[in-house]
């Protein structure tokens, strides 16, 4: 492996792996459910999470792919030979490409809205108006499928520029420019009248409304965000250079990370009720309800425009880093070249994008366990591959790896001190695999 790519620098390797981690979820769902269970009070559990969950898993992946510079599979069979348990990357890998396919759809939709904005017809409708636009579009089998191709070959384009010109280069740019417009958004957010309705309702401390429901909520939400459980960051690891600190890389990774998230309310909420709308997440929130601020607020159209682009940037950052898990593994596992395995991953992710996009019209008839077939994957992802992912990887070097490869790898070979492995390794062992339970038993309703 003399000759396998690593990044460049150890702020490409940070920008490429916040990239992987800053997504849709951090910008359109996490203001919210902070929001509507006691705002601070979540926010702390929330931070509590990342550091007993997230940041524990997150080094657990570290470890892996840095101590061996392979793929997760090929990780697994150097540092356990004598085991079996190295099948666990194919369905990792399966639950990043099927993350992959269903996830280009949705950046579809930003890129139609990105069209839109820049076209000027986000304006001049009524709240029903901009929910019908947002249901004819998505029943539109032939516009659906077209954006989420496009976006496709968008991210597949800079795939084939390799792990330092393509995934280093993309993130090292859109990284910093996504941060520059959530600022911007944030400032302009904070001016607008009764903004600070918006900031009261994120960040009043009411521990009150914070439910069970709402705790288990912090714990996946700390865990997805970081995109945790689907080989991701032990293929992103795999890159880092032998000198990278990994406990400090983790630590500022998850900060930028959680930034992100508390920005993207800052930026909304105080908009959203300046001008008296109702706070909502998910897809509603971003075609639905803050296109209708745009068109009433100073320098909408521009606004708008600059939104859209700012979701580009962090959907585009979130489906470079789950194409480099399938194209690294592929190339590495079946000796292939780059090449071949990016036109491998984009042709299977074709498939399950497109029938994703499908299952909104043409497919719409078709249900797995009553779900329409986006949605079931969407599910399966979240609440199956990566939750197996990070619940082995968490054991696995909890219980199982040699505590040397832990320690070097912490330690850089001695290189750097630390004083925190033993309680790394406890909440690998013991809080981290309690979580994940919990996690999946509360949202496929047991509890």
């Amino acid at each position: 492996m003399t000759n396998r790519a690593s990044f460049s620098s150890r702020i490409g390797a940070i920008a490429a792996t916040v990239g992987s981690a800053v997504g849709l979820g951090n910008i359109w769902r996490f203001p919210y459910i902070a929001g509507e269970n006691g705002g601070g009070a979540f926010i702390i559990v929330y931070i509590g999470c990342v550091l007993l969950l997230g940041i524990p898993v997150m080094l657990s992946e570290f470890i892996i792919g840095r101590s061996t510079h392979l793929n997760m599979r090929g990780a697994l069979k150097q540092l356990s030979p004598n085991s079996k348990v190295h099948n666990v990357a194919f369905i990792c890998v399966l639950g990043a490409i099927i993350t992959l396919g269903f996830y280009s759809v949705v950046c579809g939709w930003v890129l139609e809205y990105l069209y839109q904005a820049v076209a000027g017809n986000l304006s001049g409708h009524t709240t029903a108006e901009y929910s019908a636009i947002f249901t004819d579009f998505v029943s539109s089998p032939y516009r659906n499928v077209l954006l989420t191709v496009v976006f496709l070959g968008i991210n597949f384009f800079v795939m084939l520029g390799g792990v330092r010109k393509g995934v280093e280069r993309t993130s090292s740019i859109m990284m910093p420019m996504l941060f520059v417009l959530l600022v911007m958004f944030c400032i302009n957010s904070m001016l607008l009248p009764n903004s600070g309705k918006g900031l009261d309702f994120l960040f009043n401390v009411d521990f009150s409304k914070l439910t069970w429901r709402g705790v288990v909520d912090a714990f996946g939400q700390a865990f997805m965000s970081l995109t945790l459980g689907i080989a991701g960051l032990i293929t992103f690891s795999s890159f880092f250079k032998d000198k990278a600190p990994l406990v400090r890389d983790a630590c500022t990774i998850a900060t930028l990370d959680t930034l992100v998230a508390l920005l993207a309310g800052i930026m909304i909420f105080p908009a959203v009720f300046s001008f008296g709308m109702q706070p909502e997440s998910g897809p509603k929130l971003v075609f639905e309800v803050l296109p209708n601020i745009f068109q009433q607020m100073p320098g909408g159209y521009l606004w708008a425009i600059l939104f859209f682009i700012l979701l580009i940037f962090a959907a585009l950052t979130s489906t470079i880093s789950l194409s480099e898990i399938p194209i690294t593994f592929i190339s590495e596992e079946f000796k292939t070249s780059r090449k071949s395995a990016t036109l491998i991953v984009a042709g299977i992710t074709l498939v399950i994008a497109v029938v994703s996009a499908l299952s909104f019209n043409v497919l719409s008839g078709v249900s797995i366990i009553d779900k329409n077939i986006f949605d079931f994957l969407n599910d399966l992802s979240s609440n199956f591959f990566m939750l197996l992912g990070g619940l082995f990887t968490a054991i696995y070097v909890g219980w199982f790896l040699d505590k040397k490869v832990i320690t070097a790898q912490l330690t850089n070979h001695g290189a750097l001190r630390t004083r925190i492995q033993w309680l790394i390794v406890f909440c690998l062992r013991f809080v981290a695999p309690v979580a994940v339970v919990l996690i999946f038993l509360c949202y496929v309703g047991i509890i």
